[in-house]
Formats: structure tokens, C-alpha cells, sequence
């Protein structure tokens, strides 16, 4: 009997382990694709007038990274594995366009340097999401309150363009960020843990698991970065 039990706790802890290394995989393979993409639009004259030479250009691409992150988020369960991964990989593209405008912005030793740094942030903080025993659901709910008050805040300096608010919505986005991460991590954790073998839906969720992950990185990085690039 007691056997048993081990054997079945093992096991499941093999299954949980195993699903985190694919969500990281999966939101390593994310981050790469971006980067890639990044510097693929920023080395093409005409990807850079497409994207950025007019309002169309980058709306659009918001537009469309909004549609597939609603999509996938409510749809993910009816869609096959391979459609899921194809819809993230096309987002991760997306977002790379995107980010490519901050090759212009910053120098590469700041990026590095803030990738590292970033890097270093997530490993440590979701880790203590995955090892802590304390229950980070409410610490979760105030972080999720507090990113609705920095993208107000966000906005709300696109007119007023404020220097000092500027600062203040850095630092609290890394919080924010950081605060989500631990606890983006937790809930995966618990989902994993009441899985029972690693079928399509579980696998499912492990990548939607990865897009969450995937989005608290590039943010916690982006906000650094306006943190570390200040004088650039």
C-alpha cells in the first residue's frame, strides 16, 4: 500500500516536472523566434516602413496580437496541439515586429545587459512561485489590479508626458511583473499536479502556460529596460 502511494507520487511528480520543461521550452523557442524576428525587420528597410511607416502598420499588428491571444486563451481546448503552437508561433512573430523598434532605441550592451538581468529576475522569482508553500492567489489579484492601473497610467502619460510618472510606471511594472510571475508559476504548478497523464489537453495547457510566462518575461524585460536605458 504505502508502495503504491510513492510509486503514484512519483509519478506524479515526474508528470508536473515534465510539463513545466515543456512550458519552458516552449517559451524559450517563443522568445528566440521574437528575437529573431526583431532583428530581421530592423535589418529591412521596407519590414520597418511596413510596420512602422504608418499608424495602419502598427495597429494592425496590436490588433492581430490581441485577436490571437483572446483566441487561443478561449479557443485552445477546441484547436488542435499543432494549430495552438502555430497561433503562438505567429504571435511571437508578431511581437517581434514589434520589439524590433527598440534596436533603434537602446544600445545592444543595454539590451544584453537587460536580458541577462531579465533572465536572471524569472528564473529566481518563478522558482519561488514553484517552491513556495504560501498561497500567492491574493498577492495574484492585487498584482492583476495593479497591471489595469498601469495600463491606464500608460495611457493616460501618452498625453500628459510626464518624466517623473514615467519613472513611477517603470518600477511598478517590474513589480507588477514579478508579482505575476511567481504567481503565474504557482498556478501551473497546481493544474499540472491534478493532471493525470500528459494528453493533448494537458499538453494544451502546458502551452498556454508558456504564452503567460512568455508575456511576463518580454514585460518585465521591456520595463527594465526603460529602467537601465533611461540616459540612452
Amino acid at each position: 500500500m504505502e508502495n503504491n502511494f510513492v510509486e503514484k507520487l512519483e509519478a506524479k511528480q515526474s508528470l508536473t516536472g515534465m510539463l513545466f520543461r515543456k512550458t519552458y521550452l516552449w517559451m524559450t523557442f517563443a522568445l528566440v523566434i521574437t528575437a529573431l524576428s526583431a532583428m530581421v525587420v530592423a535589418k529591412s528597410p521596407a519590414l520597418i516602413q511596413m510596420v512602422y511607416g504608418s499608424s495602419f502598420g502598427i495597429w494592425a499588428i496590436v490588433i492581430a496580437e490581441l485577436a490571437l491571444v483572446w483566441f487561443l486563451s478561449a479557443r485552445i481546448m477546441k484547436m488542435s496541439l499543432a494549430s495552438a503552437g502555430l497561433m503562438f508561433i505567429v504571435y511571437s512573430v508578431l511581437n517581434g515586429a514589434m520589439l524590433s523598434a527598440i534596436l533603434f532605441v537602446y544600445s545592444p550592451a543595454c539590451i544584453y545587459k537587460t536580458f541577462f538581468i531579465t533572465a536572471g529576475t524569472f528564473a529566481s522569482v518563478s522558482l519561488f512561485g514553484y517552491l513556495t508553500k504560501k498561497d500567492l492567489s491574493r498577492m495574484g489579484s492585487i498584482m492583476f489590479m495593479a497591471l489595469i492601473g498601469l495600463i491606464i497610467a500608460t495611457v493616460v502619460n501618452i498625453f500628459v508626458h510626464s518624466s517623473m510618472l514615467d519613472i513611477i510606471i517603470s518600477y511598478v511594472g517590474v513589480i507588477v511583473f514579478v508579482g505575476l510571475t511567481a504567481w503565474d508559476t504557482q498556478k501551473l504548478k497546481s493544474l499540472y499536479e491534478e493532471a493525470e497523464e500528459a494528453n493533448d489537453s494537458v499538453l494544451k495547457m502546458a502551452l498556454l502556460g508558456a504564452l503567460s510566462l512568455y508575456l511576463d518575461f518580454i514585460n518585465l524585460f521591456l520595463y527594465l529596460l526603460r529602467i537601465f536605458g533611461r540616459n540612452e
